[in-house]
């Protein structure tokens, strides 16, 4: 049986992506759950993954190509279920809701300078940039001495280019702007995500302050019995103590789509990240509330990494059930997130400062963490909220519990 893979959306600010590479041939055998093919997007390059064991048909798509959410990249032969027969059908990796939009035409044979310029790791804002300025596009992967190629890249090596040739860069030039189009480009995407989200999404704010102390002290004394490579960080124990809250009060856990809210059978915490050049993203730690807190250190440092090299993976952001946002490290106590959809809720951490606290009938200096929800009133309401955040607070004063 035929069925068509088709470009997912991986967030609400997502319209389209260019295709970069093709990590399978026609003919092969692919796994569910093994990466297909990569995309641009503005966020940075995106392995897209299959969700059947399938081969891979024919390539509809070629590298360089840029397709909005939904179109068909290519199409996968299946294993029909018994008595199943028909035309294709869409592929589980589709977008719900997304129609069918025309395939583009498949351009004629390249020439091998093409063919390899075709698969650099580049974004579509880096390729149009490259143009301009007049840059080979298969020279670009050895002089820029990196796996993936940005605008800043580019606009790099044509300064470079410029002064090896003796002539100055003209004031004003692209190669000389201080801000690329792809910062635009994200800035653009993400406020009119955010312009949509609190357009359609009643929300509600909810902020508790929690003595963070328990936490702190079990903290410094895990990390003091540990190798450097192997401490944790207090966002570990905040995600930790979401994601349990989460799974424990309903509401909070899935999304809103089609008027009705679908609770999700994990948890997978997306956790806002700042991205290389400005912007955030906020791929998901899968099924958090049960993994220790070792395996979701380490998970969260592999993110962190991929995400600065600009190389991320697709499930990590179809997944995401619930996000954790945090300023903490800039030194903002209170943070009022917006709520990505089609999930319901968003957690704020702010720092954790020293305040006046009264503990055991005393007033003492505490370390104190100001929690914030936002969350969708057509799921749940301000009980419910306050339920919430009380269960993080509990989960936080018994750390070696998480």
């Amino acid at each position: 049986m035929q069925i068509d893979f088709r470009l997912p959306s991986l967030g609400a600010d997502m319209e389209s992506a260019t295709v970069t590479q093709w990590l399978k041939k026609p003919g092969e055998q692919i796994r569910r759950g093994e990466t297909v093919a990569v995309i641009e997007t503005d966020k940075g390059l995106i392995d897209i993954e299959s969700f059947e064991d399938a081969v891979l048909e024919t390539v509809v798509v070629q590298p360089g190509t840029k397709v909005p959410v939904g179109a068909v990249l290519a199409h996968f032969v299946v294993e029909a279920p018994s008595g199943a027969s028909g035309p294709a059908v869409p592929a589980t990796a589709m977008p719900a809701g997304a129609g069918a939009v025309p395939s583009p035409a498949t351009p004629g044979p390249a020439t091998p300078a093409t063919h390899a310029a075709s698969r650099l790791r580049m974004s579509p804002l880096a390729r149009r940039r490259a143009q301009e300025l007049g840059l080979a596009l298969e020279t670009l992967a050895e002089r820029a001495g990196t796996e993936v190629i940005h605008v800043d890249d580019v606009e790099r090596l044509a300064a470079e280019s410029a002064l090896s040739a003796a002539a100055p860069l003209p004031p004003g030039t692209a190669a000389a702007a201080s801000v690329s189009d792809a910062r635009v480009a994200m800035r653009i995407a993400i406020g009119n995500a955010m312009a949509r989200a609190k357009r359609e999404i009643p929300h509600y704010y909810l902020g508790h302050s929690v003595d963070f102390e328990p936490a702190r002290a079990w903290l410094e004394r895990h990390n003091a019995q540990v190798p450097v490579g192997e401490r944790l960080i207090d966002g570990i124990l905040i995600a930790k103590a979401v994601a349990l809250a989460a799974a424990r009060i309903e509401g909070f856990n899935g999304f809103f789509r089609d008027g009705r809210f679908e609770s999700a059978s994990a948890v997978n915490i997306g956790t806002a990240i700042a991205v290389r050049g400005g912007g955030l993203v906020a791929p998901a730690l899968l099924d958090a509330a049960r993994k220790d807190l070792q395996t979701l250190m380490r998970e969260f440092s592999d993110l962190v990494a991929r995400v600065r090299a600009g190389h991320m993976r697709s499930a990590e952001f179809a997944a995401a059930t619930i996000t954790v946002t945090s300023l903490g490290s800039d030194g903002v106590e209170e943070l009022f997130p917006i709520i990505n959809p089609p999930q319901v809720a968003i957690v704020g951490a702010g720092s954790v400062t020293e305040r006046p606290w009264a503990h055991e009938g005393r007033v003492l200096a505490r370390p104190v963490l100001t929690l914030a929800l936002a969350a969708d009133h057509r799921v749940t309401d301000g009980r419910a909220g306050s339920r919430f955040l009380r269960t993080i607070s509990g989960l936080l004063a018994r750390p070696e519990s998480l």
